[in-house]
């Protein structure tokens, strides 16, 4: 195993060192593709990258055989936990996806009951299914003011079932927009998945397509269109989280109710 990683290393650099001679001409093209080839890793993989390459070193002392294996899992683990950059829309009325999948379900239903929201409001709930190749950073839907954040317990059944909304771990938020609409959204671990990981607190003020969480090795991800909000999309689409438009907020949708107060005038005598 030490071996071939030794050879390995000598090939690599002895080919890199060719294609610098080649290209030495034109370094920004190199700097470019590696850009391109490095994707960035996000912070809640490097303990268990770290913990992978550590295995695999003692586990190549023992067997070849697992060696391998410990180094397929360990590129698998890097690759997991890829955090690219995304491009996003300027416009501040669009709701963008909250993460990478396939749309599986596009069904009428009320938010999770944690959140408070009225049982009569009706939504458009939008719901991205994340298979284990999938980008699993998820990103805010729309920008404004996060107003909900609520964790709850639950099994770890399969979500292509539909008892998963109500049954699965999962962690609830709200976002309140400038106009005062407020978008759920929910991170729903799933059969393989064991850690939701969101860093939202109330209150925080947030951006579109901005990382807020992740969800390691599963799940789906829902989100909720207030009653005037059309989608945009089609069950089977692919979404690429803070890229893929999922609906706009037309100037015509009905705002948050606020309550008035009422102002009571002393007559004096």
């Amino acid at each position: 195993m030490k071996f071939f990683f030794e050879k390995f290393v000598v090939y690599f650099l002895y080919l890199f060192r060719i294609f610098c001679i080649i290209n030495f001409s034109n370094f920004q093209m190199i700097k470019d593709t590696f850009k391109r080839v490095l994707t960035p890793i996000n912070k809640e993989g490097y303990t268990i990258i770290i913990c992978a390459a550590v295995a695999t070193f003692f586990l190549s002392l023992f067997s070849d055989a697992l060696g391998w294996l410990g180094f397929i899992f360990t590129i698998f683990c890097l690759y997991f936990f890829r955090d690219p950059k995304r491009i996003i829309p300027d416009a501040k009325n669009l709701i963008v996806s909250p993460a990478d999948g396939i749309v599986d379900a596009i069904s009428n239903a009320s938010p999770p009951k944690e959140l408070g929201f009225d049982s009569k409001k009706k939504f458009t709930r939008i719901s991205i299914f994340l298979n284990v190749f999938n980008v699993h950073v998820q990103r805010i839907p729309i920008g404004g003011k996060i107003t909900k954040v609520h964790y709850r317990e639950g099994k770890f059944v399969n979500v292509a079932v539909d008892k998963y909304s109500q049954d699965n771990e999962r962690q609830a938020c709200v976002v309140q927009t400038e106009n005062g609409l407020e978008i759920p959204f929910v991170q729903i671990a799933g059969l393989i998945a064991r850690r939701i990981v969101c860093n939202l607190l109330k209150g925080q003020i947030v951006k579109t397509g901005e990382n807020y969480g992740i969800i390691k090795f599963g799940s789906r991800v829902d989100i909720y269109l207030p009653e005037g909000i059309k989608p945009k999309v089609k069950i089977g689409q692919t979404m690429l989280g803070g890229e893929s438009i999922i609906a706009e907020v037309s100037g015509n949708v009905v705002k948050r109710e606020t309550p008035k107060k009422k102002i009571i005038r002393k007559i004096k005598k």
